[in-house]
């Protein structure tokens, strides 16, 4: 199993479940020492390689690489997001193309944000509406790029799946950790109206979707990695504070919230935006969700934590 970007907080949750499965190779822009039966091969995501050789004869491919979105997104931001996303996967085509054997199947990062915000749509992996602000069009180039990169001869040998992530709530790394440290400063009241939607997935259902994806080879195209109950940004802290046992929650109003978000160098519209988003495909599939909803989700991973 190779995996691009695998050193971040996604990566290294696949590297951690799979390495007893496979044998894991990390692409990695830095010199990294192997840990155990985790390897790493350096590649500057640009450009091919000898890392090319580790492609051929995989199982899987998993690409993650792109710089984060949690950044100010001036014009030097967007434009590295951009390359980062873009140019990565399609050097991984050009060295599925050049692999004597090559993998059966590829595995893409994609984005949520493809769609277009909705307070009332459910948007699935059937819905067209998408979004047209910079991160949906970033996610629209992003899929482009995997499903044109290959040769129709190569692309009729290889499996593609895009990953359209929303917000992983993690135990100790992720987009939780700050939301839960303000709230236990009895900071955790709703941001903004509070009465837009946030999807969500908890990390080991996160990790258990792609092994599922994995094991199931008539699964294919995008897939909303998301748990099925999407809920307010109110009702999300509201249930954070009772995890948490704080009665209290100041709230952020807009204003405050786009000033405190440009202080710590982010974006108010990734918390702003609405978003609500869920998975018809893994309906289809029966795949079982162990934390389908927030009170679960928020409670094993604050519990674990203590």
């Amino acid at each position: 199993m190779i995996i691009a970007g695998g050193t971040g907080f996604i990566g290294k949750l696949l590297a951690d479940s799979f390495q007893n499965d496979y044998e894991v190779v990390i692409l990695s822009r830095s010199k990294r020492v192997d840990n155990g039966s985790i390897r790493y091969c350096q590649w500057d995501g640009v450009s091919l390689g000898e890392w090319r050789r580790e492609i051929n004869g995989s199982a899987v491919v998993i690409n993650l690489t792109g710089k984060s979105v949690d950044c100010r997104h001036t014009e030097k931001n967007k434009q590295l997001m951009w390359e980062s996303r873009i140019e990565s996967t399609k050097i991984i085509a050009k060295a599925i193309e050049c692999a004597e054997k090559p993998p059966t199947l590829w595995i893409n990062a994609s984005g949520a944000s493809i769609y277009a915000p909705s307070k009332e749509r459910l948007a699935t992996e059937d819905s067209t509406d998408f979004g047209t602000d910079f991160l949906a069009e970033l996610s629209k180039e992003w899929e482009n790029s995997l499903d044109f990169s290959l040769s129709d001869l190569r692309a009729s040998k290889v499996r593609r799946i895009a990953l359209r992530t929303t917000v992983v709530l993690g135990r100790d790394e992720g987009a939780l950790q700050p939301i839960l440290k303000a709230c236990k400063m009895f900071l955790g009241g709703k941001q903004g109206s509070g009465t837009q939607f946030m999807s969500w997935i908890h990390q080991d259902d996160f990790v258990r979707i792609v092994r599922f994806l994995i094991e199931n080879e008539q699964i294919k195209g995008p897939i909303n990695m998301a748990a099925p109950t999407p809920v307010t940004n109110a009702e999300f802290m509201k249930t954070l504070r009772k995890v948490c046992n704080r009665s209290l929650g100041i709230p952020t109003p807009t204003p405050l919230l786009k000033i405190g978000t440009w202080l710590i160098g982010t974006e108010a519209d990734l918390v702003l935006q609405s978003m609500k988003v869920a998975s018809s495909v893994l309906e289809k599939e029966k795949f079982n969700f162990l934390y389908p909803t927030i009170d679960k989700a928020l409670a094993n991973i604050i519990n674990d934590d203590k």
